[in-house]
């Protein structure tokens, strides 16, 4: 990667910028305020075009900071340069030639390839070939004593004598050096094994038990994560949480066991056990919220772009929503963290039709005592596999 790549992604991120505009009216023109609706129209358009994604992560990582000091990876640079209108990045940057500029056929190679291919060829041994000093005879030698004299001096050590007078004395050692070692090993093994049952004693004495939850109204698993707290006297909850469809595992020693359950759907339920007697597996039936879970529904109906139906879609929105409702959308990125929608804004996306709905998840919901809906939080996750 080189400078001018930095600057010509800055270029590619203009024309991508013109591309989306020439057929849409985002919030603002300027690409780098785009958040929330904006982005997932812009993903829709992208695959729409180019038949790819890019997720929410890399957009806010490379089209919020600019200039940016890290170029993206190749596929997602050829894959915004053909929605720009170019058959890849190279054929991008062979169109925005800087003056002297000149482009190599094989300038795809990612910068970790080549560092990957100096590594190997870095790594080839490469060692000359010497020669033993003592076989090397001096250029000028006057006669045979000279070459005696020579041969003598430059004689390689004997390093056998030498080992077999180390091994002789390393023999004559005392023995009860070898048996205090052995001893201090017994020792020591014997204190890991202790040490092992002490801070098992637990798991050794204790045992499990297996809830599992069902939707009391339509016999079927819960449709969305459970949050449970396990209360235990003069400690702090344990917090646990788990997936629609998945049992909760507990084990303990104790005697009793209180659990506090709750789920964005679900009517609370505390649920205190005596495990003296208790089976080892039990079904819990949670009451659903039928407004919440009413809201959540038609919040992802595919509409499939019917007029009618979202207009009806709309409809049980507005009926089901306070116009006073505080309404979070929560990002997967450390750039922007959080938005805070209306509720008109709310409503405007979950009925237009794009494929980002599916992966809407709620987080978080209440009402009030008439049933409204007066907090949402939600979000939209994103498949980091089509970055």
């Amino acid at each position: 990667m080189t400078d001018l790549d930095l600057l010509h992604f800055e270029q590619l991120k203009k024309d991508v910028q013109a591309q989306y505009l020439k057929e849409h009216t985002p919030s603002y023109d300027d690409i780098s305020k785009w958040k929330g609706i904006d982005i997932i129209y812009f993903q829709e358009d992208l695959r729409k075009k180019a038949k790819g994604n890019i997720s929410e992560k890399s957009f806010y990582t490379y089209f919020k900071n600019s200039p940016v000091t890290k170029l993206p990876r190749i596929d997602m640079l050829n894959l915004l340069s053909i929605y720009a209108g170019y058959d890849s990045w190279y054929g991008f940057k062979k169109q925005h030639l800087f003056a002297g500029e000149l482009l190599k056929d094989d300038e795809d190679i990612s910068d970790e390839d080549l560092t990957e291919m100096e590594k190997t060829v870095s790594g080839s041994p490469n060692l000359p070939i010497t020669e033993n000093p003592a076989q090397k005879q001096p250029e000028n030698v006057a006669d045979n004593t000279d070459l005696q004299k020579y041969t003598s001096e430059n004689q390689p050590i004997n390093k056998t004598e030498e080992i077999t007078t180390v091994s002789k004395t390393n023999e004559q050692k005392p023995k009860k050096n070898f048996i205090r070692k052995n001893v201090w090993a017994l020792v020591t093994s014997i204190l890991v094994i202790l040490t092992g049952l002490l801070g098992f004693k637990d798991v050794l004495f204790s045992q499990t038990y297996k809830y599992c939850f069902t939707d009391a109204d339509r016999g079927v698993g819960v449709v969305n994560t459970l949050e449970i707290k396990v209360i235990k006297e003069n400690e702090s909850p344990i917090l646990y949480k788990i997936k629609p469809g998945e049992c909760f595992y507990y084990s303990t020693k104790d005697k009793n066991l209180k659990m506090q359950i709750s789920s964005p759907f679900y009517e609370y339920l505390e649920v205190n056990r005596s495990l003296e007697n208790a089976p080892d597996e039990e079904i819990i039936e949670l009451k659903p919220d039928d407004y919440k879970m009413a809201a959540y529904y038609f919040s992802i109906k595919d509409a499939n772009g019917d007029p009618e139906e979202l207009k009806r879609k709309r409809n049980q929105l507005e009926s089901l929503i306070s116009k006073n409702a505080v309404i979070y959308q929560i990002y997967d990125n450390n750039i922007y963290g959080i938005e805070r929608l209306d509720k008109q804004k709310y409503i405007t996306l979950v009925t237009t039709p794009t494929t980002s709905l599916k992966n809407l998840s709620v987080i978080e919901m209440k009402k009030d005592n008439n049933g409204k809906i007066i907090s949402i939080k939600f979000k939209i996750a994103t498949d980091e596999k089509n970055k």
